[in-house]
């Protein structure tokens, strides 16, 4: 069943929260869609920029068309995610999204709900969601990158006014998060506090944590030991925060980082044993095992599992 990311909202807010996962390749497409299956659990595949330029969209719209027909009894949405005015008026005008992102939080407050309220108004004349973004999220996704210094947390107050100037169905807020590999290096994690603050100002609005992966050290360890040279002092959303975030508000969370490092980690320590192995299809089976076996346990984390037969109500 597919969905937009507002209906699937308006069952999860306070219970439960959405995985958001982002998609490049089949294998990824096939453990996404098979863990949901297996655990009736919602979900939102989404698809950047980059990944269309990687695959072309209309690839990556025929792999995730035909997940769904391999396997129908899914409930999902469609996103683009970070978008740019050519890339989500391209998505809107050719269609296969349910919902799209306006990613303008490095532009000032004026210039961000402009941006924000023209994407709101074509996204809902075809009935599709618009999330948006206010406050900056420091590190590196796909071939964004922002430094420490560049990034700030969201203003509550702003929140408000921002959501009434441009009528957005979620919002991605800055909380202490950061994307890419490399997260919490200064060891803030969450800041509560702003989640509590916006609840309490808007109460019932679905909000959404970007960089939301976990980044655990031993996947880490054995990238490492496996050839890899990744930096050892990163430290994702830990799952007590993850269990926190949801009653207030945290309605979407974001997982790219974590599937990257597990594709990382199939591979080299696939090809390091067998080194006489050149066929893709033998690591890609493995990897589409361990990713579903990933996202059974993201589903289970995020309270999702069993919620799908919900939408069916």
């Amino acid at each position: 069943m597919l969905l937009t990311t507002r209906q699937l909202f308006e069952k999860c807010y306070g219970r439960y929260a959405i995985p958001a996962v982002n998609v490049f390749f089949m294998e990824e497409i096939h453990g996404l869609f098979a863990a949901a299956q297996e655990a009736d659990a919602p979900f939102i595949v989404q698809t950047t920029p980059f990944a269309r330029d990687y695959a072309h969209a209309d690839m990556l719209l025929s792999m995730i068309g035909a997940a769904a027909r391999i396997y129908p009894n899914v409930t999902y949405a469609i996103h683009m995610d970070h978008g740019y005015e050519a890339h989500i008026f391209d998505a809107i005008e050719k269609g296969g999204y349910t919902s799209v992102m306006i990613d303008a939080s490095h532009d000032d407050f004026e210039t961000n709900v402009a941006r924000t309220k023209a994407v709101v108004e074509a996204a809902h004349a075809k009935g599709i969601s618009v999330e948006a973004e206010l406050g900056v999220l420091a590190g590196v996704e796909d071939d964004l990158t922002v430094d420490a210094e560049h990034s700030f947390y969201t203003n509550p107050q702003q929140v408000v006014d921002f959501v009434n100037a441009t009528d957005c169905d979620s919002l991605a807020i800055a909380v202490g998060t950061s994307h890419g590999a490399y997260k919490f290096s200064g060891g803030q994690g969450l800041q509560f506090h702003i989640l509590e603050e916006i609840q309490k100002r808007l109460p019932g609005f679905p909000l959404v944590l970007h960089g939301g992966s976990n980044v655990l050290p031993e996947v880490i360890e054995r990238i490492n030991a496996a050839g890899g040279q990744l930096k050892t002092d990163a430290k994702g959303v830990q799952e007590e925060e993850v269990r926190k975030a949801i009653p207030l508000g945290i309605c979407k969370i974001n997982i790219a980082t974590d599937t990257r490092l597990l594709w990382t980690m199939v591979n080299r320590e696939f090809f390091r044993d067998r080194a006489d192995e050149f066929a893709p299809t033998t690591p890609g089976k493995i990897f589409m095992e361990e990713y579903k076996k990933f996202m059974l346990k993201k589903f289970e984390l995020f309270g999702c599992t069993g919620k799908a037969g919900e939408f069916g109500e």
